[in-house]
């Protein structure tokens, strides 16, 4: 099959992940110096990492069935589906292990009532599940298990990707 999305044309990367072709470009680097692209045994992926990497974005960004990413990307529903769950975990964004002892955590939801240190962290959260809320993946869920932790977390990743610029 002829591949219609790849990582290799640079105008594909923004309306898939919301990163630039450099931001995309230093997330693969950083992805590869953490050992998701690793020599193995066995049979090669089908696709690069770079457009693994877009494939899993597309499918969060656009909550498209396998059946239908799958063609844009030049592979077979099940090859869609094994990429996804390997790359998924590999994109989500490494969580703290601690906090400070007495540290306050603010959740979404919360009712409390606070002061004013309290409300603008309380703002930034509400702020950041706004912006999230624009990956379709997040507002028309079909996964099961950990696909929704992967998602949320890979899509934080992607959204400080951006931020960072």
């Amino acid at each position: 099959m002829a591949r219609v999305i790849t990582a290799s044309e640079p105008s594909w990367t923004a309306p898939f992940t919301g990163l630039s072709p450099r931001q995309s470009g230093k997330l693969i680097t950083a992805l590869r110096r953490e050992g998701a692209d690793p020599v193995r045994k066995g049979r090669p992926w089908s696709l690069p990492v770079e457009d693994r990497v877009l494939l899993v974005a597309a499918y969060w960004r656009t909550n498209l069935t396998l059946r239908h990413l799958a063609p844009l990307f030049g592979v077979s529903k099940s090859a869609a589906d094994r990429i996804i769950d390997d790359v998924a975990p590999s994109l989500a964004l490494q969580q703290r292990k601690r906090f400070r002892k007495n540290t306050v955590l603010i959740v979404d939801g919360t009712l409390i009532p606070t002061n004013r240190s309290h409300r603008k962290v309380r703002t930034r959260v509400e702020h950041a599940c706004a912006r999230m809320k624009s990956w379709k993946i997040l507002r028309d869920c079909r996964l099961k298990g950990d696909g929704v932790h992967h998602a949320t977390l890979g899509v934080a990743r992607l959204h400080n990707l951006t931020l960072a610029a």
